[in-house]
């Protein structure tokens, strides 16, 4: 039995079967295994027109996949790396917005069981938060909640 190596175009369709990809991730995935003759666009144009490539989608898969956990500083940043356009991303920014500040209570709940009960706590659960993505005005919002929930019931 001879072996045949894959072709680009079924090692991408490998790809996109597992889960969805931007046009720029999947261009990147399949470079080492092109030859000179492969052309890399031609095939994820074709899949663009046929519906199995769409950077819209891998953008609401993303968004979906992150919401929860990160804010939209960070969900922007890494569809900015995967290459989707800009308007995609101002998309899915604002639909992160949206539930931001429950996520991020959500988020600093789960980490910090306390409110902070110094400066230094605050700057903590602060960094924390800003390393997930979440503005300074949710942080804000999220970190003088707990303190007075947490005096409130004192």
């Amino acid at each position: 039995m001879e072996f045949k190596p894959k072709s680009l175009r079924q090692r991408a369709l490998d790809y996109l079967g597992k889960r969805e990809y931007s046009y720029f991730e999947l261009t990147q995935k399949l470079k080492p295994f092109a030859e000179e003759s492969d052309d890399i666009s031609a095939i994820l144009d074709d899949f663009k027109k046929r519906g199995w490539l769409s950077d819209a989608r891998f953008t609401e898969q993303l968004v979906h996949a992150r919401q929860s956990k990160f804010g939209s500083a960070r969900v922007a940043n890494e569809l900015r790396e995967k290459g989707v356009a800009d308007d995609l991303i101002a998309d899915a920014v604002e639909e992160v917005k949206v539930n931001e500040l429950d996520f991020a209570r959500e988020v600093c709940r789960k980490k910090f069981k306390a409110s902070p009960s110094s400066r230094e706590d605050w700057a903590k659960q602060a960094r924390f938060l800003q390393s997930r993505g979440f503005g300074f005005d949710v942080i804000k919002k999220v970190l003088n909640e707990k303190s007075s929930n947490e005096s409130a019931n004192d």
